[in-house]
């Protein structure tokens, strides 16, 4: 028996969500009739497709097989619509959603004014950009696009590496001039320090306080944003991103020929999306956005400091 594209659909919706009532609202379809349509493929194809438990549905090794072809027929069926597309719009515009997902800090303080601009250039361009304190799971179709601050070694992905972006301790001026002496690394014992809940530092390149030997964390949260309105307040000292202090004026970074950390964002990928030629030309569009808008912030920071 032919498959047809519309089964697919449905399978690479469980499969992703791997639960019926998560896939549900992926597809606009209840849990029950969807229930009913896998069940149906599945004696189509006289195979379980899925390891069915109180957790949800795990794919068994025939699921996992077709799995692999249902999203090569997805990136086909992409690729043909770029192409209707790129054959009825404006050949330079860009149309359609495209759902990034990315960390706080990229999320909060680079990708609302690179993806305001790309709007302004693409008018019939949806951006939703989705900020998640963890990787973004591309496999699950969670983004169609995803910003890291690694660059995943597993799964069927392409990464490409964007920039590199500093970061160094600051606080407040207030919280400095009513505070303990702060002009070594050893003085951060007498401060209080704000950074990530230990046990939610969701990728080894944010541990960010083990590098300067700090250990405890008065003020802590999984959030960049929370991080950075905690200095603003004259909670104590923490690291910041260099690109993200044009955003709190009153925060200035300090111990700086002690301390600079340099890490990197990456554009990841889902490999099947490799011929989607729209989403080829806004991932360009994206990167060098971020790269001018990390290289203007952190020029502003240099400025505000030294004049």
């Amino acid at each position: 028996m032919q498959t047809r594209w519309d089964d697919l659909r449905l399978f690479l919706a469980v499969a992703r969500a791997e639960t019926l009532s998560g896939a549900s609202t992926l597809v606009r379809l209840d849990a029950a009739t969807l229930g009913r349509r896998i069940a149906r493929l599945e004696r189509d194809l006289n195979a379980a497709l899925f390891v069915k438990s109180p957790q949800g549905y795990a794919l068994t090794e025939v699921g996992e097989r077709l799995l692999r072809r249902a999203e090569a027929a997805e990136a086909a069926m992409r690729a043909v619509t770029d192409g209707v597309a790129g054959q009825t719009a404006p050949s330079a515009g860009l149309s359609g959603q495209i759902r990034i997902g990315a960390p706080d800090g990229c999320a909060n303080f680079l990708l609302p004014q690179v993806c305001a601009a790309l709007t302004n250039e693409h008018p019939d361009l949806d951006i939703q950009i989705v900020a998640l304190p963890r990787v973004v799971n591309l496999s699950r179709r969670e983004a169609d696009i995803a910003i890291g601050v690694s660059a995943p070694t597993a799964g069927r992905l392409t990464v490409q590496r964007i920039t590199d972006y500093k970061l160094h301790f600051a606080a407040n001026a207030t919280y400095l001039d009513r505070a303990a002496p702060l002009s070594r690394l050893a003085d951060l014992r007498d401060h209080r320090i704000v950074g990530y809940i230990p046990d939610m530092i969701f990728a080894r390149e944010l541990d960010y306080l083990a590098d300067a030997g700090v250990s405890r964390v008065a003020l802590a949260s999984n959030s960049v944003a929370v991080q950075l309105n905690m200095l603003r307040m004259g909670g104590g000292v923490g690291v910041v991103h260099d690109f993200a202090l044009a955003a709190a004026p009153g925060v200035r970074r300090v111990l700086l020929d002690q301390f600079s950390i340099t890490r990197s964002f990456y554009l990841i990928r889902h490999a099947t999306d490799q011929g989607h030629g729209r989403l080829g030309r806004f991932a360009d569009l994206l990167g060098q956005g971020i790269r001018a808008e990390v290289v203007r912030l952190e020029a502003l920071t240099d400025e505000a400091e030294h004049g």
